[in-house]
């Protein structure tokens, strides 16, 4: 049996080229909380350590998918701000990010994400999405 949550039927389609290419492993996602996880190894500055846009890909990636979880299959959710503030390097493992609801509105829905790395806080961001409801039907 698998400690990981069910996730949406939606989630096992619903990932973007970048999302592929970055290595994304989504854990959970709720309209409340997404969780996914990426390998350090090939998202790294020359140096070697965690590239900070990829925190910012992170940050947005999760905060909307828990909105696309909020207006259902036939809705759309995306990033209208992203920000982020890098606290700490990584250079091995992976960096688990989750994003977890502040407000969710009719259009909008703002999160506050965490991103560690073996357990240590490596960045912390903040992203407001869009949400577009599916129109009901009359």
């Amino acid at each position: 049996m698998s400690s990981v949550p069910d996730l949406p039927e939606w989630a096992a389609y619903f990932a973007s080229e970048l999302d592929r290419k970055m290595g994304l492993e989504l854990l959970e996602v709720t309209p409340q909380r997404a969780v996914g996880r990426y390998p350090v190894k090939g998202n790294t500055q020359p140096e070697g350590i965690w590239h900070g846009g990829a925190s910012a890909v992170v940050v947005e990636t999760l905060a909307s998918l828990a909105g696309y979880a909020e207006v259902g299959g036939t809705g759309h959710a995306f990033g209208a701000e992203v920000s982020v503030s890098h606290l700490s390097p990584a250079s091995e493992g992976w960096v688990e990010g989750v994003a977890e609801a502040v407000r969710i509105g009719g259009t909008l829905a703002v999160y506050n994400v965490t991103l560690t790395n073996n357990g240590k806080l490596i960045a912390v961001g903040r992203a407001t999405v869009a949400l577009k409801r599916p129109k009901e039907s009359s």
